[in-house]
């Protein structure tokens, strides 16, 4: 399948450059995100994840290697009018309504005036606010970040970029924010969102990425990655002492329950021995479980396991051509 992003080696590193000083920001990244997915880019706060978007986006430089989007080196002026950017916390003229500020986006791509009407109607309905008259100045948070999806979506981008979409909203909000960003998907569109929110990633990503210290620690689609490798197996009471001893015997762990007992082992040959010894002595095998793992566990074993051998970071000298961007190090 074709690609909607991939980096080769990217890397930003701020301060003296040249002299190995400064700070890894972003360190030889290598990712490919295919198109018509949603790719959940994970990482805790300073991993790397903004610097990263501002380098695809190209508001930033690279200090060595490259990125390409939909197949088009960064840059490119076919690519930026095929991609869009929502940042956590968008900027609005508050004066104008959310219709006038689509009207204004469109006039910036040259959307021709019938063409911009049809859309603004149809980008508000999609994001709920087609009723809504009064000024962004009385939109409240979650208003904002629907009204600010609209805007990214006023060129019809193939690739979208989300920076915490559903940072900060209320429950009803952030389950609205989450089936926008489904739907988009539906439409064939490729959506790169950095989140804190693993319960959200997990439900709608079909893909993730976990950065820490500026390294890729971990990729792989979901479903994948959530597969745990031990099973869960139920089987109720009474029990021989014989068998229960044996049970015991074959399991990595037992959890006693009132009536029951509940075995787990990972070894797929034991799982195996297990059931045919429950079978043998006719005893009631309630259930046969693999174990899911969650997202949140995934991530902090891994950003865990990185911090446990990791070295403190070198001090950081600037000069004045090598500060970062305000708020780049993110």
């Amino acid at each position: 399948m074709a690609l909607a992003v991939q980096t080769i080696g990217l890397t930003k590193r701020y301060g003296v450059l040249g002299r190995g000083g400064g700070r890894l920001a972003v360190d030889h990244l290598d990712l490919e995100v295919e198109q018509g997915v949603i790719f959940g880019f994970l990482g805790p706060n300073g991993a790397g994840k903004t610097t990263t978007i501002k380098m695809l986006l190209g508001l930033i430089f690279p200090t060595e290697g490259r990125a390409e989007l939909l197949g088009k080196p960064v840059g490119n002026i076919q690519v930026r009018r095929e991609i869009s950017y929502l940042p956590e916390s968008p900027y609005f003229y508050d004066y104008l309504s959310g219709a006038e500020l689509l009207n204004f986006y469109g006039k910036l791509f040259n959307i021709n005036a019938e063409e911009r009407g049809r859309k603004i109607r149809q980008l508000l309905q999609l994001v709920g606010l087609a009723e809504d008259k009064k000024p962004l100045r009385e939109y409240s948070k979650g208003m904002l970040q629907r009204v600010g999806i609209a805007q990214a979506l006023i060129n019809d981008p193939k690739l979208l970029f989300f920076d915490e979409p559903t940072s900060g909203l209320d429950p009803i909000a952030h389950i609205e924010i989450r089936d926008v960003i489904l739907k988009l998907k539906e439409e064939g569109k490729t959506i790169f969102t950095s989140s804190h929110q693993l319960s959200d990633v997990e439900l709608i990503c079909d893909r993730v990425s976990i950065i820490h210290r500026g390294k890729l620690m971990k990729i792989g689609d979901v479903d994948d990655l959530l597969k745990g490798s031990e099973v869960q197996i139920i089987v109720d009471r009474p029990l021989s002492p014989a068998l229960e001893q044996s049970l015991r015997g074959l399991s990595q762990r037992v959890v006693e329950q009132e009536g029951r007992i509940l075995l787990y082992q990972s070894d797929e040959e034991l799982v195996g021995q297990i059931i045919d010894a429950v079978r043998a002595e006719r005893a009631r095998l309630i259930s046969v479980t693999p174990q899911r793992q969650s997202l949140e566990s995934i991530f902090l074993q891994t950003v865990r396991d990185d911090d446990s051998g990791a070295a403190l970071p070198p001090e950081i000298t600037f000069t004045s051509e090598d500060t970062p961007l305000k708020g780049a190090e993110g």
